[in-house]
């Protein structure tokens, strides 16, 4: 089982929380691919937050970026994106909206997709992007496996049937122990179910 876990972040949250879905993954016995996809922001807004430039130095030379080539290897799928005006973030959409020649191919069609998200506000938009980003998946026909209620663990993290979110305040708190438990939780599952696909 492979599984692609792409994300973007800014500051680090969905960093986190993407290592937190990689290990789930693997612990169901997957091989996984971590990859960020490419930051598009100018260096000067970088720049103006110490905590945005403080993880692009970070990750740059540590996480691979994500590329079509990617989609075509993996089984199945999860990504994560902090949530724009309950959108997924530009960086995250340019890479989706990138794939349409393996969408017309058929490559993501019928693999298992999942997605996660965080947010300033618990009611800042965390459901309705994850629900956007299964706009995409829709269109792709890909096999939408969201973690539902079917843990007990996940309402330590809030109770998202849609998809792992967090809340980091306006201070920028990273995720709890119980949001990196329900992430995990959503990448064994993800593998579990995308194995069962895969036949």
């Amino acid at each position: 089982m492979k599984v692609a876990v792409i994300y973007y972040s800014s500051t680090g949250t969905n960093h986190a929380i993407a290592q937190a879905v990689q290990a789930g993954a693997e612990e169901a016995g997957a091989e996984v691919r971590l990859r960020r996809v490419a930051e598009l922001a100018p260096d000067a807004a970088i720049d103006s937050n110490p905590a945005w430039r403080s993880h692009v130095d970070e990750v740059t030379p540590t996480v691979e970026e994500a590329t079509l080539a990617d989609l075509e290897w993996a089984d199945a799928y999860a990504f994560g994106t902090p949530t724009r005006f309950g959108l997924p973030a530009a960086q995250l959409k340019q890479f989706l909206d990138s794939a349409s020649g393996p969408w017309s191919k058929g490559v993501m069609a019928g693999k298992a997709v999942t997605s996660w998200t965080s947010a300033m506000n618990q009611h800042g938009g965390i459901e309705s992007t994850i629900l956007a980003l299964n706009n995409v998946f829709y269109h792709w026909g890909s096999v939408i496996v969201p973690p539902g209620y079917t843990d007990d663990l996940l309402y330590a993290a809030g109770g998202n049937p849609y998809g792992t979110g967090h809340a980091t305040g306006t201070d920028g708190q990273p995720p709890t122990d119980a949001v990196l438990a329900a992430a995990r939780y959503q990448g064994r599952r993800l593998a579990e179910i995308g194995a069962r696909l895969v036949g």
